[in-house]
């Protein structure tokens, strides 16, 4: 019974080690277009000014998110920051909406999770430091505590940790780096051996 019992586990886990590539990719994309995707388009469209083209006329707001402590100085004027201040918005605005686009639909996905850790990394900081919350114990959380909900801590580990499985396993089965992979003209002229 014990043999039976070992050789069943040891069955499983070679089961489990097949479909983890298969399964945690796609999870993780879904689990971030449930979770994540409609909150950083949302954040990126507060930050655009008026017009078809308000990407590249960041909104006042932009400035405030970005850069609170330099928005702060500048008496609120977005127009008394530099160009530097400009770049960094449109950046960081067009990469709200691209990584997570990126992600979406599973193309470059290793890249766009990169870059959505990068931002959150930087979020993350500006949020910290930019906004005050390295003050507010109950938003920055702790670890190994009996509450699980802090935004910074604990929500923050759950993404980072989302975004590494994207990193590690890439976009899985259902992406646009698979059906690219797969395509017709993607494939070698001779096969492999």
């Amino acid at each position: 019974p014990m043999t039976e019992l070992l050789n069943l586990c040891s069955r499983s886990a070679l089961w489990l080690d097949r479909m983890a590539p298969l399964v945690l990719p796609t999870l993780a994309r879904f689990v971030f277009a449930a979770v994540l995707l409609v909150y950083f388009w949302g954040s990126a469209l507060t930050k655009l000014g008026d017009g078809p083209l308000g990407i590249f006329r960041p909104s006042s707001g932009a400035y405030v998110q970005i850069f609170p402590k330099a928005m702060e100085a500048a008496g609120y004027d977005a127009s008394a920051l530099g160009l530097w201040h400009w770049v960094v918005v449109v950046a960081g605005t067009s990469a709200e909406f691209l990584l997570p686009a990126l992600l979406l639909i599973g193309l470059c996905t290793r890249l766009a999770a990169l870059g959505m850790l990068g931002f959150v990394a930087v979020q993350t900081l500006t949020d910290l430091f930019g906004h005050g919350a390295i003050h507010q114990a109950a938003t920055v959380g702790a670890w190994f505590d009996r509450a699980s909900g802090s935004l910074i801590i604990d929500q923050r580990a759950f993404w980072v940790l989302g975004l590494m499985v994207l990193v590690m396993l890439g976009g899985g089965p259902l992406s646009a780096d698979r059906a690219l992979r797969n395509a017709p003209w993607a494939r070698p002229a001779f096969p492999r051996r």
